[in-house]
């Protein structure tokens, strides 16, 4: 039988690691629902971030979690020229040529990551990292603690940009038609090189929280990039409150399911699994439509 303790602090630790995750996916989800980009280089952004977050704190000694303006800003100029060299020019030719760049990219950047930072696992190491948090029976890092509410803050500062401001209008009239949105003055092409610099910062920004929690490499994208789309298919595409619901949900089966068969091995299946039969029964997501 499973205690209260085990089974208290590995749900509430699934719940909020999930709010970190949907971070995450945030940017893969606005990029989907406003430019139908499949981005598969996004786990890569992530990474990136993670990276950005270890030397900010190695050569400016500021310590990661106030510098993730920085960090998302940082990566989110990188993308800028992928996008508008890479991308842009295959506007209109359907979604797979698209599709197959971002995934030539995500193999391009992988090498540079190991070419550069070799491909030792590496951590950015804070003592709140490692710090624990106990309340009553249930005992969660405080990292989780901490990253979860930073996502929080993220993911409704990204709600109000898209539902209050101008670019936000701008960014659902192009979701919505793209084709009527620039027959009415919206720059469709401006709004889609933001928006993809948005899902990067939104990346950028989680995969710092990322390497404060857990140990990263190189190559570790390809598993965020399936977590992430599991959260999108979760929560709904485009629905920014969806996404932080659908992440919250897939780490608190995640772990319990870890408790259940006894393994944390088994977080990826659970995952995935998830994923697969959520896109069988529901592909619009269970909370479909904008967030």
């Amino acid at each position: 039988m499973w205690s209260v303790e085990v089974v208290g602090s590995s749900v509430a630790s699934g719940f909020l690691l999930g709010g970190i995750l949907a971070l995450t996916a945030l940017g893969l989800s606005i990029v989907l629902g406003v430019m139908r980009l499949v981005n598969l280089a996004h786990g890569e952004l992530l990474v990136g971030g993670a990276y950005a977050g270890l030397f900010l704190l190695q050569l400016t000694g500021i310590d990661p979690l106030l510098g993730l303006v920085l960090v998302g800003a940082f990566i989110a100029l990188l993308s800028v020229p992928v996008y508008r060299f890479l991308l842009a020019p295959l506007a209109g030719t359907g979604a797979e040529a698209p599709m197959m760049t971002t995934f030539g990219i995500s193999i391009i950047l992988q090498n540079v990551f190991i070419l550069v930072f070799s491909a030792d696992t590496r951590s950015i190491e804070r003592n709140y990292a490692t710090a624990a948090l106990t309340i009553g029976p249930v005992t969660v890092a405080w990292i989780y603690l901490i990253g979860f509410l930073i996502s929080v803050v993220v993911i409704v500062l990204v709600h109000l940009l898209v539902s209050r401001t101008g670019f936000g209008r701008d960014l659902r009239a192009s979701a919505t038609d793209a084709g009527a949105a620039a027959a009415v003055g919206v720059d469709v092409r401006r709004v889609h090189l933001l928006t993809f610099a948005l899902g990067a910062a939104c990346a950028a920004i989680g995969g710092t929280l990322i390497g404060i929690t857990f140990s990263f490499t190189p190559t570790i994208g390809a598993g965020y990039l399936l977590t992430d789309f599991a959260i999108v298919v979760l929560g709904g595409l485009g629905n920014i409150f969806g996404t932080l619901v659908g992440g919250v949900m897939l780490g608190v089966l995640e772990s319990f399911g870890a408790v259940v068969l006894g393994s944390d091995g088994y977080r990826e299946l659970i995952g995935l699994l998830v994923f697969l039969i959520a896109l069988a029964l529901r592909p619009q997501g269970l909370l479909a439509g904008s967030g």
